[in-house]
């Protein structure tokens, strides 16, 4: 397929509007990887969501690609075993994409995932990329070729890695969608997971954070993917591999909340169950992860709170002791890193009520002037 430099440059422009867009994860993806086919041509598709503090996934969008079956050896490849391609492997690296063709010398059956996975259920060329930019890494993008395809090339890696940080500015974006309603509410939840990660036990709690999650029955969709993570984290970790992070995430629920998983193992061995605790995330969790969602610095944010609050730019020059001057240019930073235009624009976008709390330490808001929507910037 030949595709034009004026192609290249149209799917640039389409998906940072789609970022703008205030989309969801499963509406990003379905969109992102319209426009994506334009310029680079697949069959299947799987867009990761990830806690950017443990590079665990939280969350996935799999569009005509592994079969639901798989995806447990899928997880347990890229936690436990070595292959080519892992996640960590390429976000640790000097570039966030490569396909398996290239990074196996043509020689395919050399992974372990395309033995397995990929050649059996009908797949040959994977394309993957790390979705990162100047916060951290949001999530990750796989992209399949079905057998009889041509390979991917070295300048379709090279433009899939160009958006990274355009996709990985959708995903932080998205990731404020689905979040933060209640922090406080709901018990903890107990899952405990046998050594092939199917559920062994599970209280009630685990159940309706589960239903949050999007599983109503786990031995018919299989358990959300950051359950299935955190499970593999914890395995990986007892087995001393050295150098991994906490079996720790936080992910947005669909009914508005924040929820921490966390995994450890129950016994010692290869049989060994993983125990599994989700519970309600509280605001000196979600602080960073708010902020870092929009990518805002700690000034930044100073800035935006008190501009909540319905102070002017000389009552925060004031109370931050800065220069008008330097607090219109963090202000202009916020509008461009939220995709907001006024202050009030910015108001709604952030807070809507139960923000506010989060990113200060805990005080309770205070009310603004009726007046939020001043353009002064």
């Amino acid at each position: 397929m030949d595709v034009t430099p004026a192609t290249y440059q149209r799917v640039r422009g389409d998906l940072d509007k789609l970022v703008h867009r205030g989309l969801d994860l499963h509406g990003l993806s379905r969109a992102a990887n319209r426009v994506l086919a334009r310029a680079v041509p697949f069959e299947g598709a799987c867009l990761l969501a990830m806690d950017p503090a443990t590079l665990l996934p939280t969350a996935e969008v799999v569009e005509n690609g592994l079969p639901t079956a798989v995806m447990h050896r899928l997880t347990e490849i890229e936690m436990r075993e070595p292959d080519y391609n892992k996640f960590t492997t390429l976000a640790r690296g000097r570039q966030p994409a490569a396909s398996l063709c290239f990074t196996t010398g043509g020689d395919l059956y050399r992974s372990r995932r395309h033995r397995e996975l990929h050649r059996p259920n009908g797949f040959e060329d994977e394309l993957r990329v790390v979705l990162s930019d100047g916060t951290g890494t949001w999530g990750a993008l796989t992209l399949l070729r079905e057998i009889g395809r041509p390979h991917f090339t070295p300048t379709d890696i090279r433009f899939v890695a160009s958006l990274a940080g355009r996709l990985a500015e959708g995903l932080r974006r998205a990731a404020l969608i689905s979040t933060i309603g209640n922090p406080n509410g709901g018990d903890t939840g107990l899952l405990v997971l046998a050594a092939d990660g199917t559920v062994e036990m599970s209280n009630t709690a685990a159940i309706g954070w589960l239903e949050e999650l999007g599983v109503a029955d786990p031995s018919i969709t299989g358990l959300p993917p950051v359950i299935r993570a955190i499970a593999g984290r914890a395995q990986a970790i007892a087995a001393d591999r050295n150098g991994l992070r906490p079996a720790l995430a936080r992910i947005g629920t669909r009914a508005g909340r924040w929820a921490t998983v966390r995994g450890s193992l129950l016994g010692e061995g290869l049989d060994a169950r993983v125990a599994v605790l989700i519970e309600a995330a509280q605001p000196p969790e979600l602080a960073p992860l708010i902020a870092d969602a929009y990518g805002l610095t700690d000034r930044e944010r100073q800035v935006t709170e008190l501009v909540a609050q319905g102070l002017t730019t000389s009552q925060i020059s004031a109370s931050l002791h800065l220069s008008p001057y330097t607090v219109q240019d963090h202000l202009k930073a916020v509008f461009d890193k939220s995709g907001t235009n006024t202050r009030g624009d910015l108001v709604a976008r952030i807070f809507f009520g139960h923000y506010l709390p989060q990113l200060t330490t805990g005080t309770a808001p205070q009310r603004a002037p009726a007046d939020t929507g001043s353009g002064e910037a």
